[in-house]
């Protein structure tokens, strides 16, 4: 088995005590899964840049609370009932306010927005030290996310790439001013004007149009996550985008693999930013239940 590396990435591993022959293995991916204040500041403590105040306020509007919680209970579920032989939780530990997990390292400023997404490597980081210990950490992160990967879906088995998002896109430019800019965006007289994501959104659809999940997958999810009270877009926050790995976690295996956004405050029963999400055990339950459900009628 792939074991975790501290300060890097958690591996869970649970095993179904009785599984039909023809169960496979399930993988659920968390790569923007460090989202505790210790986290963060643990790392901060020890970088030489220069970061902006109160930065911890932008990582904790930006990283995905609860996504972590969703897969354990995910994979719980699915070894419970025998719907899996194995199910992995790969959760990264990198803050991702100073290098992403998500991200292809070294594409343009450009190419990031057009994805419509954050930089791999944020502007603070600018002491050489420090950008060479993050993509050593970034790259360890990769290998052993990209073997378990390629374990569970050449093998026949599938994955989920799990992400939770704030509730509303705020529009503010990644740079050193990038928290007086979300306190601004977040003053009660100005958040209203943000759009509102979707509660579920399906990340599907690459820039060119072409959609990388059949259609019963698309709407066995649909109805899963509608049983639950929660409504599912596709592909209406941003694209699948090539400077993402899931993209090429999804081209790789084809319908074997689903990117999705859950958007947080689903998760808790109240949405405060700038501060760590305080999660509902009973929501995770309900969110985790209707991916379980989906999981077990998932057709290509």
């Amino acid at each position: 088995m792939t074991a975790s590396v501290p300060d890097v990435v958690d591996v869970l591993q649970l095993t179904a005590s009785s599984a039909p022959a023809h169960a496979h293995d399930f993988l659920v991916e968390v790569p923007h899964g460090a989202a505790g204040d210790w986290e963060y500041q643990a790392v901060a403590s020890y970088l030489r840049s220069v970061l902006p105040t109160d930065l911890v306020e932008f990582f904790h509007v930006n990283t995905d609370a609860g996504a972590a919680e969703v897969g354990v209970a995910l994979a719980e579920r699915l070894c419970a009932r025998g719907l899996v032989r194995r199910a992995f939780v790969v959760r990264s530990r990198i803050p991702r306010t100073f290098i992403d997990c998500n991200r292809v390292l070294g594409a343009s400023r450009e190419a990031y927005k057009a994805g419509g997404v954050t930089p791999g490597v944020p502007p603070w980081v600018q002491a050489p030290e420090d950008h060479a210990l993050l993509v050593e950490r970034y790259e360890a992160y990769q290998a052993v996310a990209g073997r378990l990967l390629a374990e569970v879906c050449d093998g026949g088995g599938r994955a989920l790439l799990l992400h939770t998002y704030a509730p509303r896109s705020v529009d503010v430019e990644v740079g050193p001013d990038i928290v007086p800019a979300l306190r601004d965006a977040y003053r009660e007289e100005n958040v209203g004007r943000w759009p509102l994501r979707p509660e579920a959104d399906l990340i599907f659809r690459d820039p060119e149009g072409n959609l990388h999940l059949a259609a019963p997958a698309v709407e066995g999810l649909r109805a899963a996550l509608a049983a639950a009270g929660v409504s599912l877009a596709e592909g209406a926050t941003y694209p699948l985008h090539p400077v993402t790995t899931g993209y090429a976690h999804v081209l790789r295996w084809p319908g074997r693999v689903a990117c999705v956004e859950v958007r947080r405050d689903l998760l808790t029963a109240a949405f405060v930013p700038f501060r760590q999400v305080q999660l509902d055990a009973g929501r995770v339950a309900a969110v985790a239940e209707a991916f379980a459900q989906w999981v077990a009628g998932w057709t290509d």
